[in-house]
Order: C-alpha cells, then sequence, then structure tokens
C-alpha cells in the first residue's frame, strides 16, 4: 500500500453493504478509484458471513413483526410493503450483475426455499388468519397459501408436525417464491469483481482509526497494518463507513454534526445448530413463529433451512445474548468507549424505557442448554439435545437516536447517516439491512451524488441496473410478475434446493 494514496473514494468495510457500493459506483463512475480497507484478514466474515446473519432474504413473506396487530386488531401491513418491495430491488440488482457475468455463481450465495409462518394456539391463528386475509389484497404477497388443517401442514412442514398434539389449534402461511440469501458469499462475489478492475483497489488487515475533514472538503484517513503495525494515510474525496457495529466509532470521530446523538445498543446472537444429517433432510423451509413478549423485533424465532457453502443447514433460533462488543471480533471496550456527552441522554433514556427489552435479554442470557432445546421443543416437538450444537452468530448495534419527545429511542432497522456536503455517510443498525442492501445504496448515492443522480447517464444506467427504481411493483401486477421471472430465471431460483 502507498503511505500516501489519493483515490476518489474509500469503502471501510468489505461486507455486503460496501461491496454493493462499490459495484454500484464502479458500474456508474467506471474510471473512479476506489480503495476498500478491511480490518479483518478476509472479506465478509463479520455481520454478513452466513453463521452470523439470518440469511433469510426478508421479503416480509414469513416475519410475522413485520405486520403488528394494531390495538383496534387489524393488520398494519405497511412495513411489510416497504421490504417486500426493496428485496424486490436487491433481487434485480443480483440479477443484473448475473447476466453481465459480473457475478460467476448466482447458485452460490442465492437459494429457493419457500417462506413459512407457524403459529399455534386459538389467538395466535387467528391472528395469522387476518394477516393472511390482509396480505391477500396486495399484489406483492399474492400467492401466499394458508391452512390451519393438520393434514395439510404434515405435508408442508412435517418436521415441526411429528408427534404433535391433533387436538392443538395451529396454522401456517407458505410462500414458495422465498430464497436463502448467504450474503458473506455474495459479498466475496462482488468484491472479488473489483479487486480484477482497473482503479479499485482492495486491501485486508488494514484498519482505519481516525478520519479528519481537511480544508478542500477531502477526508484524510489513519490506517493502522493490523499485521506489522505499520501507519498511513489515505486521501478521499468521497468515504463510506460501512464497518457494521465498527461504524459508529468512526462516525463519532468524523465530528460531522449529523452524527452527533447516535449511540449503540450491543446484542449478540446464538443459534441451535443440527448436526444429525438425517433430521435436517426432513425440512426444507424457512419457518419463523411469533417472538416472546418484551423481545425485540429482529427476534421471530425460526425453524431454518440454509445454504451454507454448498451444503444443506439447518438452524434454530435466534437466542439473545449481550456483550459489549461492537464486533465479533471487537474490543470489549466498544460500547464505553462509544459513549460522548452527545448521546450520554438519549442512552440513558432509552435505558430507562426499555424494562421489557432489558427483562428479555436477562432471561435469555440465564438460559441453560435445556432450556434452548426446550424452546426447540415447541418448533419440534422430537427435538434431542444431542443432535444440536450451540453457534455463535455476530454482532448487531442496534441505533439509539436523538428524540424530541422522548428525549431517545431505541430504533431497529438500519440508518444513514450522510454530510450536509455528502463527502461522508455512514451507515447503522442492522436487519434487515443485508437484504435491502441495494435500496439503501440507491438512496445513499442520491443523497451523496445528486447533481450526478440526476444525469441522464446515470438515470439510463440506473434502469438497467435495477429496472423498476422508482416505480412501485405493488401498483404494477404485470412488471412485478415480469420481473419476478427475469429475477428467477438469472439467479437460477426455478430449481430445487437440493440441486
Amino acid at each position: 500500500m502507498n503511505s500516501n494514496s489519493n483515490p476518489d473514494i474509500i469503502l471501510i468495510g468489505a461486507g455486503i453493504m460496501s461491496a454493493t457500493l462499490g459495484t454500484m459506483l464502479n458500474q456508474l463512475m467506471p474510471g473512479a478509484t476506489i480503495e476498500i480497507y478491511e480490518r479483518l484478514d478476509q472479506i465478509a466474515q463479520e455481520s454478513s458471513d452466513a453463521w452470523n446473519n439470518a440469511g433469510t432474504g426478508h421479503s416480509a413473506l414469513c416475519e410475522l413483526n413485520y405486520t403488528p396487530e394494531l390495538p383496534d386488531g387489524t393488520i398494519d401491513a405497511t412495513k411489510a410493503l416497504r421490504v417486500a418491495e426493496q428485496f424486490e430491488l436487491s433481487k434485480q440488482y443480483w440479477a443484473y450483475l448475473s447476466e453481465s457475468q459480473l457475478l460467476k455463481d448466482p447458485k452460490g450465495f442465492i437459494s429457493p426455499i419457500p417462506h413459512m409462518s407457524f403459529v399455534w394456539g386459538a389467538d395466535n391463528v387467528n391472528f395469522l388468519k387476518k394477516r393472511y386475509d390482509k396480505l391477500q389484497t396486495y399484489n406483492l404477497f399474492k400467492g401466499m397459501q394458508f391452512s390451519d388443517q393438520q393434514g395439510q401442514l404434515k405435508e408442508w412442514i412435517p418436521l415441526i408436525m411429528q408427534d404433535r398434539d391433533p387436538n392443538q389449534p395451529v396454522a401456517a402461511t407458505k410462500m414458495d417464491i422465498g430464497t436463502d440469501v448467504n450474503f458473506g458469499a455474495l459479498a466475496r462475489q462482488m468484491i472479488e469483481y473489483l479487486r480484477h478492475t482497473a482503479g479499485v483497489k482492495v486491501f485486508t488487515g488494514k484498519e482505519v482509526t481516525n478520519l479528519k475533514k481537511r480544508s478542500d472538503g477531502s477526508w484524510k484517513l489513519k490506517i493502522k497494518d493490523l499485521a506489522t503495525g505499520d501507519r498511513n494515510t489515505a486521501t478521499a474525496k468521497f468515504v463510506f463507513i460501512g464497518a457494521g457495529g465498527g461504524a459508529l466509532p468512526l462516525l463519532e470521530k468524523s465530528k460531522i454534526p449529523e452524527g452527533k446523538g447516535f449511540g449503540g445498543f450491543p446484542a449478540s446472537g446464538q443459534w441451535l445448530r443440527c448436526t444429525n444429517p438425517d433430521i435436517i433432510k426432513q425440512h426444507q423451509a424457512k419457518v419463523y413463529g411469533k417472538p416472546a413478549v418484551g423481545a425485540p423485533p429482529m427476534s421471530d424465532p425460526h425453524l431454518d433451512t440454509r445454504m451454507i457453502n454448498g451444503e444443506r443447514a439447518l438452524l434454530f433460533g435466534p437466542f439473545a445474548g449481550f456483550s459489549s462488543k461492537f464486533l465479533k471480533n471487537g474490543s470489549y471496550w466498544d460500547l464505553p468507549l462509544s459513549i460522548k456527552w452527545s448521546n450520554m441522554w438519549p442512552m440513558i433514556k432509552v435505558g430507562l424505557t426499555n424494562f421489557a427489552l432489558l427483562k428479555y435479554l436477562i432471561q435469555q442470557i440465564k438460559q441453560s442448554p435445556a432450556d434452548r432445546v426446550n424452546a426447540l421443543r415447541k418448533f419440534y416437538i422430537n427435538a434431542d439435545g444431542k443432535d444440536w450444537e450451540l453457534e455463535i452468530a455476530g454482532q448487531r448495534v442496534q441505533v439509539i437516536k436523538k428524540d424530541p419527545k422522548k428525549g431517545g429511542i431505541l430504533q431497529f432497522g438500519t440508518e444513514v447517516v450522510t454530510s450536509a456536503d455528502g463527502s461522508i455517510s455512514a451507515l447503522l443498525g442492522a436487519s434487515p439491512g443485508a437484504s435491502t442492501s441495494v435500496p439503501i445504496m440507491l438512496e445513499l448515492i442520491q443523497r451523496c451524488f445528486p447533481k450526478e443522480f440526476q444525469s441522464e447517464a446515470w438515470q439510463s444506467k440506473l434502469k438497467q441496473m435495477v429496472p423498476t427504481f422508482g416505480q412501485s411493483l405493488e401498483k404494477h401486477p404485470d412488471l412485478c410478475q415480469q420481473m419476478r421471472s427475469w429475477t428467477a430465471e438469472a439467479l437460477k431460483l426455478n430449481r430445487n434446493i437440493a440441486e
């Protein structure tokens, strides 16, 4: 690495967000020079990695927290519609990259797998039927099936229905167009393409330790080689902080006014991973249930078929834990060092007003191995603890932000923080971030490159990359079907997951 490099663009972190933004900017600005800095020795090993990311391809087909029941008993589908539209844009961009041969192996990162919701108990069955009826009024959810008949459910989910009480009220919905996405594999294919592109350099084992705005509007970054301890600098006109949980500390160091008042609440995740191949073969779906009372929105329990490195896997979870680290490979000092005068009050207020969440986390931390297996048995009655092992997932840092009325709020989702001049942008937050990485990065590009974004050349290219960007698939049923057929063909989704 040059001791004083001067690219046009610097991307911090080499996960799915930086990979997406890097490929997009390379397509829109083929002459621009780009440098990517990753602190680990390999690409996409933190939040994007398959074992650290749910990989559902979040499209609101099965996630019950996206369709809350309102006090009057009606179902609010607002978030479900938004997420479903966003995931369609992500699939379109991946299809474009695959058809253009920029991604070599779509089967290596995306697989077809039904998305299902499953509930038990009369009240929950009633909720799921109301959710189904509501979603059936929208084009994006056409094709969803509902059943409260145990005979039908035994065909859909034989493992879950095995030896279940025939008198227990149960119900499920099923969408066959669901996907499993290995975002680590996807990010690595994107970065591999960038590695072999003129004007792009990718560095691993290099940590950005500080950044400062210069008088000419550019940013000077201090970079440490974690293997040798050598320190260098790099200067760029535009910087993206896509470092997962590590984004908040760097945003604070940037000292941009827009970043003041943000805090982070870290939570770790755990899975039960099936080690018995005979059991893995008996389940072929992503089956989501209702979260426990007080649980955060991203904690819907699910029995989850995955494709990881070409092999079928079966996971159950997630179980929550707590660590003060902001990254799985981070420091226990991450949380305390992130607390500043500007975000102290929002963080205190969040702590004082989220007792249900704190109680839930304490209960999760206190769980024994037997407690986790008992939770699994609500889905799979005959589960034997000897067939399952604990897998530690990644860290998630939920956004805490200032709120004029409440002082501070805990936000589940993602937050793009951009300077007024658009010279630096950071991505904070978690689920469903990876699944909606494409629309998130399109929004970021629009903010940071407003003049270029409106140009005829960029608009034309954007339409190639994401054909329905700016249009509503919900309002255009024929276009929705056309795009889904195209993406399925380009991403080789017209196949069985076992192929």
